[in-house]
């Protein structure tokens, strides 16, 4: 699984790195909305760790461009601020799939990586 962390903060970014590989992910990291879009553009990325309050450029407009350029890929959210604490980004964002504290364990962030990486099933047949 191809994980990319966008965060402004090295620090926490390498935090979430380290456990997001512990758990065998492949993970890239990008401080702002640029590098994002540079990622997306060259990688396939299942999962993004994003930061909604980027403090260069916007996170929406990163998790917009994944959403048309990797319709696969999934969003989870992450943030300090009580912006959209009531939910109403999964309106806003078709591949948001978690919205998170920025102050989750990393543990339980790596934990919900892996679980919205998963490979999804796309038939209809139940699990046998």
């Amino acid at each position: 699984m191809k994980v990319l962390i966008v965060q402004g903060d090295r620090t926490l970014a390498r935090i979430w790195s380290r456990h997001l590989v512990g758990n065998g992910a492949d993970v890239l990291v990008a401080q702002d909305q640029e590098g994002a879009t540079q990622m997306l553009r060259g990688e396939d990325i299942d999962v993004i760790v994003l930061d909604l309050m980027l403090a260069a450029g916007s996170a929406l407009a990163v998790a917009d461009f994944a959403s048309y350029r990797q319709p696969n890929c999934r969003v989870v959210f992450v943030t300090n601020a009580p912006v959209f604490s009531d939910g109403s980004i999964f309106r806003h964002c078709a591949n948001a799939c978690a919205y998170l504290p920025t102050a989750t364990a990393p543990a339980d962030l790596a934990a919900m990586v892996e679980h919205y990486g998963a490979p999804r099933r796309l038939s209809s047949q139940p699990a046998l």
